[in-house]
């Protein structure tokens, strides 16, 4: 018995690797920075219908006509998400006027402790613009399979059911003003990187 337990362990271990990597490869295949230009037959992004951080319906048409630049994450992540909504905080600033023609979005993956109010707190952590999303389970299933997002919990040795983390992917995903996908900005992308590429595609 312990040994089936063992090699069913195993096996489960091993399939969210294998999850984890085939959304990674997925994505870096798409386009492994913005400004590479390489394009993708694997689609990414398409619609979505979420609910914000004032508890409103949102679609993915409602944020037509802006560049959008997405970060799929939680609020009780410890660090990355932090780390990456500080980036994006910095590249509106930066922007300066130009910010207008760009909406910052965070999506969270952990939509059960996730609510409307406190997705709303949190995002009023980074920057007044930054809106935040959140829905039902599938709801936000959806929209991560449509952007190639891997996640799945991570329960804490010895600690309570709702006490755990989330393993998720970490890009910036950049989407046109018509909602079509443009590329990613990896992990650990810098701040002035981001605001060179967008200065151009906004001043072009």
């Amino acid at each position: 018995m312990k040994a089936r337990f063992i090699r069913i362990a195993a096996a489960s271990v091993l399939a969210i690797a294998v999850s984890a990597g085939i959304a990674w490869w997925q994505v870096r295949n798409a386009e492994t920075t913005v400004e590479s230009g390489v394009k993708t037959a694997v689609p990414i992004g398409g619609p979505f219908t979420l609910t914000d951080n004032h508890g409103r319906t949102v679609t993915d048409a409602d944020f037509r006509g802006k560049y959008m630049l997405i970060y799929f994450g939680y609020t009780y992540c410890p660090d990355v998400c932090p780390t990456e909504l500080g980036v994006m905080t910095q590249v509106v600033d930066q922007l300066g006027p130009k910010a207008e023609r760009i909406q910052p979005v965070f999506i969270t993956v952990d939509p059960d402790r996730d609510t409307v109010a406190h997705i709303n707190d949190y995002v009023g952590l980074f920057h007044p613009r930054l809106v935040g999303l959140t829905g039902t389970e599938e709801q936000v299933r959806e929209a991560a399979r449509a952007y190639r997002v891997y996640y799945a919990k991570a329960p804490m040795k010895d600690g309570k059911p709702e006490d755990y983390l989330m393993d998720h992917s970490s890009f910036i995903y950049l989407m046109g003003p018509d909602g079509k996908f443009v590329g990613v900005y990896p992990g650990g992308t810098a701040a002035d990187k981001i605001v060179q590429d967008l200065s151009g595609r906004i001043d072009g």
